[in-house]
């Protein structure tokens, strides 16, 4: 394996050949909902799918790759990324109508935006999207789902590009869904997919996604700084429930909380460094368990370095 130093010389020797940015030791804290972390090794923010296909067919493979979107659901830890973290800006935005009931959309763009352009042509049961804070990429990746629905209910296919620069098509057979998990591999980042809903009348689908905005601010502690829902739900078992069973509502460690407005979610006060939030998520983990028997397992995503 090449040293740290010869392969961050690698990375800089490609920044001449990138359209987009590319940026050394860029901070991930302000990209993220929790607000803490360190930074990334790089940054790329490719100007088009050709800038990042390029970019990555050079790359030398050691070097890892990650995607980020909205950061919605992510812990970065104090150390940051190693590697190339990659953000998909406007030119991955897009979405467009292709039939009645098909919409191709950008890797980059938001949940709002898709369920806002279904209901603007009319397409029902895309209204879910509304309430997960991300983008396409990542409800792919992870199989976003909320009240009643997951990507897999809508997914049709999508393109993705892979780690050493090649562009593959994955149809939602292959995709292998299960529970906020697919089959993408580890650097795979998805750059476009197609969704399908169902036809509907656009003030009935504008009636749903009140009703879920509505459910999710009653529920949810939507104006902190915070990363979702930050444990999977047991089969048959609601992760909140067993949180709030083993006494954690409101538990503090450092600057993080378990939040008690909702104890699936966890919290950044003002202060908190992701080693602070992701120890307090293993203190909750372990008193669930002494209490209720259930192993929960994280929902957010950690990556980086201690």
């Amino acid at each position: 394996m090449a040293p740290l130093s010869a392969r961050a010389e690698l990375v800089e020797a490609l920044a001449r050949t990138v359209r987009g940015k590319l940026t050394a030791k860029a901070p991930l804290a302000p990209l993220v909902w929790f607000k803490s972390g360190g930074a990334a090794d790089w940054l790329l923010e490719p100007a088009d799918l050709e800038d990042l296909q390029t970019f990555l067919t050079k790359l030398d493979p050691k070097v890892p790759v990650m995607p980020l979107g909205l950061g919605s659901n992510l812990i970065v830890r104090d150390g940051g990324v190693p590697g190339v973290v990659v953000r998909l800006g406007k030119a991955f935005a897009s979405v467009e109508r292709l039939d009645e009931t098909t919409l191709a959309c950008g890797g980059g763009a938001s949940g709002i935006l898709v369920s806002s352009t279904a209901r603007e042509n009319g397409m029902a049961g895309l209204e879910f999207l509304r309430s997960i804070p991300g983008t396409v990429g990542g409800f792919c990746r992870m199989n976003g789902g909320a009240y009643g629905r997951e990507v897999k209910d809508i997914l049709v296919d999508c393109d993705v590009v892979l780690a050493n620069g090649e562009l593959i098509h994955v149809p939602l057979a292959d995709m292998a869904y299960r529970y906020r998990h697919s089959a993408l591999p580890e650097g795979a980042i998805v750059v476009a997919a197609r969704f399908r809903g169902m036809p509907g009348k656009p003030a009935a689908i504008q009636a749903e996604m009140d009703r879920i905005s509505a459910a999710r601010e009653a529920s949810q502690p939507l104006r902190s700084k915070t990363g979702g829902s930050t444990f999977k739900n047991p089969d048959g078992q609601k992760a909140w429930e067993l949180v709030d069973q083993a006494g954690c509502r409101g538990m503090m460690l450092g600057g993080a909380q378990v939040s008690e407005k909702h104890t699936n979610f966890l919290i950044n006060t003002g202060d908190a460094t992701s080693e602070d939030i992701e120890a307090l998520g293993e203190t909750v983990r372990d008193k669930v368990r002494r209490t209720s028997g259930v192993d929960l397992q994280w929902e957010i995503q950690r990556v980086g370095r201690p």
